[in-house]
């Protein structure tokens, strides 16, 4: 019946999701007005107002991601909470399972969260507030506030204060004029 239910639920999701798309190319405060009211239709827990997220991403089981306030998430970025790739082990050493054997767990992402192009979340991870994920990030497990990480599997490169006075010290240089 779950079963039922998951696939009702998505299609309508999907449905709808495919004629508010067309507003992002108008105007992105509507599309993301629109589309935060159909996650959170659709079983999402929102806690507060997440910034953008692209049309291109795609999410896993609803009614088991959590996402923060003033969130980005970058095109082409995929939210997984299931693994099924236990019954292929199984196999692998000749203990062939009755049925499909997986695992599905949450995804929480916190507020003031920035999540990379192609990145890729997988289940039971947590990424807590002020983080950054760089683009192509597999990402797995707990991402402590105030970090920035990024690669395959992400890893902490530097904490976010760090990273934002780099990029106060490029702009400040970048635009020095020389008066001689």
């Amino acid at each position: 019946m779950r079963s039922i239910k998951r696939i009702f639920l998505k299609s309508k999701f999907y449905t709808l999701k495919y004629f508010i798309d067309f507003l992002v190319y108008f105007n992105p405060r509507i599309y993301m007005k629109y589309y935060i009211k159909l996650l959170v239709k659709s079983g999402f827990k929102i806690n507060g107002t997440p910034r953008f997220i692209a049309k291109s991403v795609r999410f896993d089981d609803f009614d088991r991601i959590s996402l923060g306030d003033r969130l980005v998430v970058s095109m082409n970025v995929h939210f997984l909470t299931h693994d099924y790739s236990y019954t292929t082990a199984l196999i692998a050493i000749n203990k062939k399972p009755e049925t499909d054997i997986g695992i599905l767990r949450n995804i929480e992402v916190g507020n003031n969260v920035f999540i990379g192009m192609n990145s890729l979340i997988l289940p039971g991870t947590k990424i807590e507030d002020n983080v950054i994920v760089g683009a192509g990030s597999v990402v797995r497990g707990n991402l402590k506030s105030n970090s920035v990480y990024s690669g395959n599997p992400a890893q902490l490169i530097c904490n976010i204060s760090e990273l934002a006075e780099k990029i106060e010290d490029r702009e400040y240089n970048d635009f020095i004029i020389d008066n001689n």
